[in-house]
């Protein structure tokens, strides 16, 4: 990071006027850059789909039996990867970007993990009108974990921006340049 402050000419300066009261930073901050990915946004989606999940997960259990729960297992991490993310956009605490960074992958294996088992485990009903309601039930949370992944996705970009940096702890080259 280099910090540039313009000097006057030492020729046309009065007393005490050689650096000026007001000058400007242009620098490229990791943080800023983190930003531009609206990360309170995703975070509030990725909680409200976690939430969602979990209540269709919840009907589905009440429904069709306690081992189905395994629907809302990844939902728990989702609603955390969601506060973190929110958390993260809130204060440039570098600690919660780099936490919400590693729950977003962790997010993302387990929805991957979720949309395949969608559809391999079912249960065999005997009524038809049971099972297309099972299966509708499945469907929407299988595109609600397509949804998670590609905000997790979406997310790993935008925070490896932040966390994943050359100059990470490197101090900022200040420079004075003078009007001649």
């Amino acid at each position: 990071m280099v910090i540039s402050i313009p000097l006057g000419s030492i020729r046309n300066t009065r007393d005490g006027q050689l650096m000026p009261e007001k000058f400007t930073c242009v620098f490229k901050d990791a943080y800023k850059v983190f930003l531009k990915g609206r990360p309170k946004e995703l975070g509030a989606a990725q909680l409200s789909i976690g939430v969602f999940v979990i209540c269709i997960g919840s009907l589905i259990s009440l429904e069709y039996g306690s081992h189905h729960l395994m629907y809302t297992l990844p939902s728990a991490l989702f609603i955390a990867s969601g506060i973190l993310t929110f958390a993260a956009g809130n204060s440039p605490f570098m600690p919660v970007v780099k936490l919400s960074f590693i729950f977003n992958i962790i997010s993302l294996f387990w929805s991957i993990t979720a949309i395949v088992l969608c559809p391999i485990l079912y249960e065999e009903s005997s009524y038809s009108s049971s099972r297309k309601m099972f299966v509708g039930l499945k469907v929407v949370i299988g595109v609600l974990c397509g949804f998670e992944l590609i905000l997790a996705l979406v997310l790993i970009y935008w925070e490896s921006k932040a966390v994943c940096r050359a100059h990470f702890n490197t101090l900022p080259l200040i420079t004075i340049k003078q009007d001649t």
